[in-house]
């Protein structure tokens, strides 16, 4: 338990948000190696290239996903298969300096096997050529009357696939990936504020009914320096105030503004082995301010239940159907259950009527 409670409320939020910066920081981080190991924004914004690009230049500079228009392409008889179907259509072209180059396309880009396409703009991928590859490149020196070593020296072992692309993957990636970052970027924002202006931080904007957060937050803080009237591990009360402050987050109240409180316990376990009972203090508030404190002993729930009792005589004590009802009364809910089951038993008796 803490000994100086000078602007213990206020340092408490500062530290708290200032701790809660650390996961989104390690995220962000993760997010920019993401995009610096994946070309994801180069699968969104494919570079525009001619047939005449030098391949193996790009699939080092890591350039992979491409747009080109290729004229004149004849198909080489091979195809990409898997388990099921054909995936893709080999097919090669004569680039302006001469050599020859190779592009797998789709099925529908290709019509299932074209012999011959005059022009198709597509989307591909960079790809270096595998065992597969040197297979085509063998078999179509063949095919073509010229020697293997022909072949690869008028190509090279980076062709185009369009099949490979996976535009709607990378879009998927990279929307999820923008959504993500702006909501980290945001919420790391909020919590910069909230250092700065601990006032408006959640905890504290939640008593705007009740007056200015500003004032109040204060106040709390004064009271609580002055001198607790009881304290516990992470529960204090004040001479107007109930503050919660734990490593579940920060709550106060104002005393007399508390309507209900109870306390609930929780068995921990593992498997059939009981390790323990934590006991959970509910409060509820005007406006519909709901604080829950768990993971604290009994006794200490007791007394501070006991000690709020004592300073405000309204508050309704311990859970029971009761005092659920009164509350909802009080609270005035537009939409309570109970209500809703009414009308319906009100429009099932009409009908039973008619």
């Amino acid at each position: 338990m803490p000994q100086n409670f000078e602007n213990y409320i206020s340092g408490s939020i500062i530290t708290l948000y200032r701790r809660r910066m650390f996961a989104p920081i390690v995220f962000l981080l993760m997010l920019v190696i993401l995009w610096v190991q994946y070309p994801i924004s180069n699968m969104v914004l494919p570079t525009p290239i001619t047939s005449s690009e030098k391949l193996s230049d790009m699939y080092r500079e890591n350039d992979l996903f491409v747009i080109t228009t290729i004229t004149d392409l004849t198909f080489t008889g091979y195809t990409q298969v898997n388990a099921i179907r054909n995936t893709g259509y080999y097919y090669y072209y004569k680039k302006s300096n001469g050599n020859i180059g190779i592009i797998l396309l789709s099925p529908f880009t290709c019509e299932e096997g074209l012999t011959e396409i005059e022009s198709v703009t597509v989307h591909a991928k960079v790809c270096y050529g595998g065992t597969n590859y040197k297979s085509l490149i063998d078999n179509m020196a063949i095919d073509l009357g010229w020697t293997e070593r022909g072949l690869y020296d008028s190509t090279t072992y980076y062709y185009l696939s369009e099949p490979d692309y996976g535009f709607r993957f990378g879009l998927f990636v990279f929307i999820l990936s923008v959504a993500f970052a702006i909501y980290t970027l945001i919420y790391l924002i909020r919590c910069i504020l909230y250092q700065m202006f601990p006032y408006i931080a959640p905890c504290c904007l939640k008593l705007s009914p009740f007056g200015n957060p500003k004032d109040l937050l204060a106040e709390a803080d004064k009271e609580l320096a002055t001198l607790p009237q009881l304290a516990t591990e992470d529960m204090f009360i004040t001479e107007h105030y109930f503050i919660e402050i734990s490593k579940y987050g920060i709550a106060f109240v104002p005393i007399d503004k508390i309507l209900w409180i109870y306390k609930h316990s929780t068995l921990h376990k593992l498997f059939w082995y009981h390790f323990h009972i934590s006991y959970t203090l509910n409060i509820t508030a005007d406006n519909k301010l709901y604080i829950r404190c768990p993971k604290n002993i009994k006794s200490d729930i007791d007394g501070i239940m006991d000690y709020l009792s004592e300073a405000n005589h309204d508050i309704l004590v311990g859970f029971s159907e009761e005092n659920r009802k009164k509350v909802h009364e009080i609270q005035g809910d537009p939409f309570h259950f109970e209500k809703l089951m009414n009308i319906f038993k009100k429009n099932n008796k009409k009908d039973v009527e008619v």
